[in-house]
């Protein structure tokens, strides 16, 4: 099968991203075999992905690997995998909720799932980080709805929801919802709260960094000491939530959080991780919304809380909005749910030229 030239792909805009999406078969599967595959595919190794695939960014240099599920109750396994843009690495540790929004699509494509009438609900296991996601869209006669009237800032023009429901996301990758123990704690002189939810995070409070928080992405991205003294506290912050040297690694994510500006819960600068995002990852978005909801957070100190469950982030484009379930767990919180809208859009189908 792998002597072949050409594997079958599709492009898919979900959410906020854009990422090729393969059957799990038609990948090789030993890992080193398929990240090389996947680093030509994409044209890694180059600014602009130029002989690849890849869009030359972090948000457009992504990767869906979809396989029948054969956990009990679960319809679809789903693997991402970060594909460097510059650096020849794939990073398979994070998740990403923008890219699943995708895949209800792709696996009716390719005939793993059967449609229902009205809408369609399918059970998803994150392979990255062993947890369940109810993905649910729009299915008028057994075919896919993708026009509608929903929209997500950071995408153009209006199409049908998603809906992402996370089911048990606290301690997503390190098995603690707050890795180190503490809600927060000093690093470098700054206080900080190292979060697990949905995807290993270290919240700042901006005015710590001696900025305002609502800067653009392009002045974050240009702000190189800024940048620095974050990474700097990403490695010892990796170190701290168990997970080793993080340096070659895209988690744990940064979220530099301040006071909301627009009307909003809390704004989020989030870091993926050595540059700003253009809008707002969806499994940041829920770390962010989950922090923000438990006290003695950077976040809960920096939020404006109303009665409802929903958490609605201010980001570089707009805003994002999650809603969270918290029930009291014997030593932390425990995230039952959070629920969240996105839209996604098949952009080609076809097959990959690989060389």
């Amino acid at each position: 099968m792998f002597d072949s030239q050409f594997i079958p792909c599709m492009l898919i805009r979900g959410g906020t991203s854009k990422g090729v999406y393969f059957l799990s078969r038609d990948l090789p599967d030993e890992p080193t075999l398929r990240d090389q595959m996947l680093i030509k595919i994409m044209g890694s190794g180059d600014i602009q992905q130029i002989n690849g695939i890849g869009g030359g960014t972090t948000l457009t240099s992504k990767v869906g690997i979809i396989s029948p599920s054969s956990v009990s109750g679960v319809d679809l396994d789903y693997l991402f995998a970060q594909v460097g843009v510059e650096e020849q690495v794939v990073d398979t540790k994070p998740s990403c909720g923008n890219i699943l929004s995708g895949v209800l699509a792709f696996a009716a494509e390719k005939g793993l799932i059967q449609l229902d009438e009205t809408s369609t609900t399918v059970r998803v296991r994150n392979v990255n980080t062993d947890t369940i996601i109810e993905v649910t869209a729009e299915t008028p006669n057994r075919m896919l709805r993708f026009e509608g009237t929903t929209s997500i800032d950071g995408v153009p023009g209006t199409a049908s929801p998603i809906l992402l429901n996370f089911l048990n996301v606290g301690g997503a990758k390190t098995g603690r919802l707050f890795p180190t123990g503490s809600t927060t704690e000093t690093i470098l002189g700054l206080t900080v709260s190292c979060v697990d939810a949905a995807v290993p995070m270290v919240h700042i409070a901006a005015h710590e960094l001696g900025i305002h928080g609502d800067e653009s992405k392009h002045d974050i991205d240009s702000n190189r000491s800024l940048l620095q003294k974050v990474e700097a506290i990403r490695l010892i912050a990796g170190e701290r939530m168990g997970l080793g040297d993080v340096s070659g690694s895209v988690i744990p994510k940064v979220a530099i959080l301040s006071a909301p500006k627009q009307g909003g819960t809390i704004t989020s600068r989030y870091l993926v991780p050595h540059n700003c995002h253009a809008s707002h990852a969806v499994t940041g978005a829920i770390c962010v919304g989950a922090a923000a909801l438990i006290d003695n957070t950077i976040a809960h100190q920096l939020a404006s809380l109303t009665t409802d469950s929903a958490v609605c982030i201010e980001h570089p484009s707009g805003k994002i909005e999650v809603k969270i379930a918290l029930i009291p767990g014997e030593v932390e919180p425990i995230i039952a749910q959070a629920a969240l809208v996105r839209t996604a859009r098949p952009l080609f189908k076809g097959e990959v030229f690989i060389g």
